[in-house]
């Protein structure tokens, strides 16, 4: 009696919660072999919570660029404590022992905002040049160094190397490690960072390699769909931030989604949605209007965009769960 007691215990515990009918969601989630984790919250409810292709719901995730949102909320809580003036702030003079010996009077140009939407007009130290920019010495410098390609404000050039500058400007504003900084802000919210690259002077890699658990990731999409507050009601990130990080300011080559302040903006089956993305489909969606949040995690050595793996992600999302989601409201 005991043993069957302890059983359903157990079946309770590690079973999706089936408040809703997610069951299609759940098969195209089996169709994927490099897809690690689905949480879905619902009114802040978790509604479902699933490990797949053997993987661990409680493993820490590399969630890889997704990490820009992630640097995207740190700064605006820098903002919010005054620890940096605001979007318009030039980066030349907090970084200046770190620019070439002969700056382009570019650099003089660029500020915060132009950092977290991707409008530097360096070039990128992403795809086909991220190798050598994390072979150098100096990411800051390195970065820094890269010649203009686009007009300061101009065209998006999606770049690690812009968030990392973002990284270093938080630490030499506060005199302290951006990893336990954040943790600190984030405590009470159910967001945690576990572990974060760092570059070889000790600066957290500004948009990748942060590593979180599913759960918190999902705490992290919920924090945004909740306005910035914590499930407690206690305020972590100003509204503002958050409208300010979802309004469009550019938008991405490589595919159709619009791009704010470290996040994606795109609509699916119809309705508003913000997501950041990670490669290999390290993926947080949220959708304020449903009051809806989801987080997945997938294989990080395997690519998601040219491979399509993305955008079958989104279809999910736009067939299996938000019609889901309309028919229960």
């Amino acid at each position: 009696m005991y043993f069957l007691l302890l059983s359903s215990l157990l079946l309770l515990v590690s079973a999706p919660v089936l408040a809703l009918d997610l069951s299609e969601m759940d098969k195209t989630a089996q169709s994927f072999p490099n897809i690690k984790t689905v949480q879905v919250a619902h009114k802040g409810e978790i509604v479902w919570s699933k490990a797949y292709n053997k993987a661990d719901i409680h493993a820490v995730a590399n969630i890889k660029s997704a990490s820009k949102s992630i640097m995207s909320s740190i700064v605006g809580m820098a903002i919010d404590k005054e620890i940096i003036k605001g979007v318009d702030q030039p980066i030349a003079p907090i970084l200046s022992d770190q620019l070439p010996d002969d700056p382009d009077s570019q650099l003089n140009d660029i500020t915060i905002g132009h950092l977290l939407s991707m409008q530097a007009g360096l070039e990128r130290t992403s795809g086909e040049y991220y190798g050598r920019w994390v072979a150098s010495s100096n990411w800051v410098k390195d970065a820094l160094s890269r010649p203009f390609v686009e007009e300061v404000g101009g065209d998006m050039e999606y770049s690690t190397g812009s968030t990392h500058l973002l990284s270093a400007i938080i630490m030499r504003q506060s005199g302290k490690h951006t990893y336990k900084l954040a943790n600190r802000w984030f405590r009470g919210s159910g967001i945690r960072i576990e572990s974060w690259e760092t570059d070889p002077q000790g600066i957290p890699m500004g948009g990748n390699q942060v590593g979180m658990t599913p759960a918190s990731l999902l705490a992290f999409g919920e924090l945004y769909r909740r306005g910035g507050v914590t499930k407690s009601g206690r305020r972590i990130l100003s509204e503002k931030w958050i409208a300010e990080s979802w309004q469009p300011r550019t938008h991405s080559r490589f595919h159709r989604g619009l791009y704010g302040y470290g996040w994606f903006i795109q609509t699916f089956a119809g309705v508003q949605g913000y997501f950041g993305w990670g490669y290999g489909g390290q993926m947080i969606y949220v959708f304020p209007e449903l009051e809806l949040t989801i987080a997945i995690t997938s294989d990080e050595f395997l690519p998601s965009g040219k491979t399509g793996y993305r955008d079958l992600l989104h279809d999910m999302v736009s067939q299996d769960i938000i019609p889901v989601i309309q028919a229960g409201i």
